[in-house]
């Protein structure tokens, strides 16, 4: 069994491998209704339960295509989100199997070290917006909807939690306290990754550019800063060259496979692994910071293998 050094080590060692996307991967099997939890069409992070093999052989492919770290089923599993399902009661529990499901698929890998990330998407609202619906949701209702999902994932067994695609700077505080909390309570301290989701010209959502965010967050106690979705790799070189400057934190650079293309109402991706992995291979030749990369949105196995030679070639 090859021994494995803590997450927050292995970064300092070596460029970590992300997994690429769970979502287009789930789609590609054609889900009916009848396949998710209650019938509730597109609940995916339901799949874990209703059809856990599904969930298992993606991480799977991952893992064998070369990833060092595989990204729990979890990208909707605060308790907001877990609500709009009827499941919010059992946010802990949910989380901490889900974790477990993504833990055992790495047993199954003893040729190097493999973690787990323990991921939390977007809860829903938009805490900093004015909007009447999405802007109204008490503060203190958003940070426990993710300490209890931390909570869970931390009881899992993930090894570094992962706040991603996040477009609301106020919603990745409040998240990363969250985190600080479940830690707290269960006694277990793991890395927490905050990443952002920008825009083609470099602004979250609500207009918060890659300087305000960073400057917001990047003294909270978290371990990795990053940038993950919504682009490729192409529009997010002018903020990574400048979190690169800063030469402060470790930096995760997980992009799409390329910017979405609108084709019969679906998105498509079409850079292709090569294509990726060149970009990602000038980010990591240019940028020491950079210490994960991985594939969002549009990616798959192809797209991971290519990034694991290139790393390999370092």
């Amino acid at each position: 069994m090859v021994q494995k050094v803590p997450f927050s080590e292995a970064i300092k060692n070596k460029i970590l491998l992300f997994d690429g996307a769970m979502g287009t991967e789930i789609q590609k099997l054609n889900p009916k209704p009848e396949d998710f939890p209650d019938g509730k069409d597109g609940f995916n992070d339901g799949l874990s339960f209703t059809r856990p093999e599904w969930i298992k052989n993606i991480h799977r492919s991952y893992l064998e295509a070369g990833a060092d770290c595989i990204e729990t089923n979890t990208f909707g599993s605060n308790k907001l989100k877990l609500e709009e399902y009827g499941y919010g009661e059992k946010t802990v529990e949910w989380n901490k199997k889900i974790a477990q499901l993504a833990v055992e698929i790495t047993q199954e890998f003893t040729d190097k070290p493999r973690y787990v990330i323990g991921t939390m998407g977007p809860s829903g609202f938009l805490p900093s917006s004015n909007d009447q619906s999405l802007g109204q949701k008490p503060l203190n209702e958003i940070r426990e909807a993710y300490e209890l999902q931390a909570e869970g994932l931390i009881l899992g067994g993930v090894d570094a939690l992962l706040i991603e695609t996040s477009q609301d700077i106020l919603e990745v505080k409040l998240a990363i306290e969250a985190s600080h909390l479940a830690m707290k309570k269960t006694s277990k301290k793991i890395p927490i990754i905050a990443n952002v989701t920008l825009d083609k010209y470099g602004k979250m959502l609500l207009g918060t550019n890659i300087q305000a965010a960073y400057t917001t967050v990047s003294d909270m106690g978290i371990d990795i800063f990053g940038l993950n979705c919504s682009t490729g790799p192409i529009e997010m070189t002018p903020s990574i060259q400048w979190l690169d400057e800063q030469n402060n934190l470790p930096l995760l650079v997980v992009p799409n496979a390329g910017m979405p293309e609108n084709q019969g109402g679906k998105a498509i991706y079409k850079m292709s692994p090569d294509e990726m992995a060149k970009a990602l291979n000038e980010f990591i030749s240019q940028y020491p910071n950079v210490r994960i990369i991985g594939g969002c949105c549009g990616t798959n196995p192809s797209h991971i293998s290519q990034l694991r030679k290139i790393i390999d070639q370092k």
